[in-house]
């Protein structure tokens, strides 16, 4: 599958390849032409914003500052309030559903007389890993922004990536952006993150060995993965086996 592919099946950057993104975007397809509030829930990373973006291309968008939701909706038709479930106060509704069309994103299931009133249709986006087949095309549409960020190309195997799913798509963006940083990072750059890290953190009187794992333990995940084995990762590494044995016993609950 080539980035030319996902563009195409990506539209408005809603990645569309398994079954419940598919549903999602064909409902949105039908609510683009309707005066109809909708309710995006799902968790975080989900799709929730891009979706409600596909809704509604020109729509005002409210994102924290809520006072500020009469003058906004004043200069556009629609409105897109982004996690409504953290409003506290959502009288609001009633007087802004009157003249302008919502479409408002949730990170869990809502119960609420006032929701369940204002927004008679409701999209639920499922986590992605109930979405496996947006996964890897998700991926190539943020490597593509990564590409466009950095101004280089990259070789980058993203069927070899593991990747974090904790946050969904926020979580895969990350691994890509910082996949790509590390293509290109020199020793001293490293260096100078473990610096700023340890700046912050020293001051226990027992620094040295408190620490030692930012060095040991990446070493030791390396080997383990080049080498195959301690007794290759021993002399590639010039420790005696024991020494090398102890230390990965040391370090054993974080491998």
């Amino acid at each position: 599958m080539s980035l030319a592919d996902v563009v195409q099946v990506a539209v408005a950057n809603f990645i569309a390849y398994s079954r419940a993104s598919k549903e999602a975007l064909k409902s949105a397809n039908i609510l683009k032409s309707l005066n109809i509030n909708v309710l995006i829930e799902g968790p975080k990373g989900s799709g929730k914003e891009t979706l409600a973006r596909y809704i509604s291309p020109k729509a005002s968008i409210i994102k924290k500052d809520l006072n500020e939701i009469d003058k906004i909706s004043e200069k556009s038709s629609d409105v897109i309030i982004l996690n409504i479930d953290q409003c506290k106060n959502l009288h609001f509704l009633d007087s802004i559903s009157k003249k302008s069309k919502i479409i408002a994103t949730s990170n869990q299931t809502t119960k609420s007389e006032i929701i369940d009133r204002i927004f008679p249709i409701k999209i639920y986006l499922p986590p992605l890993s109930e979405r496996k087949e947006d996964i890897l095309p998700l991926a190539k549409k943020f490597l593509q922004e990564a590409q466009e960020v950095f101004s280089e190309e990259i070789e980058m195997d993203l069927t070899s990536i593991e990747f974090d799913l904790s946050e969904n798509g926020d979580s895969i963006k990350k691994s890509i952006f910082f996949n790509y940083f590390i293509k290109n990072i020199e020793d001293n750059q490293i260096m100078e993150c473990i610096e700023k890290f340890l700046f912050e953190k020293i001051g226990t009187k027992n620094d040295y060995k408190e620490f030692l794992y930012l060095y040991e333990l990446p070493l030791i995940k390396a080997g383990f993965k080049k080498f195959k084995s301690q007794l290759k990762m021993a002399q590639m590494f010039g420790l005696n086996r024991n020494t090398l044995r102890k230390k990965i016993k040391d370090y054993e609950e974080k491998l």
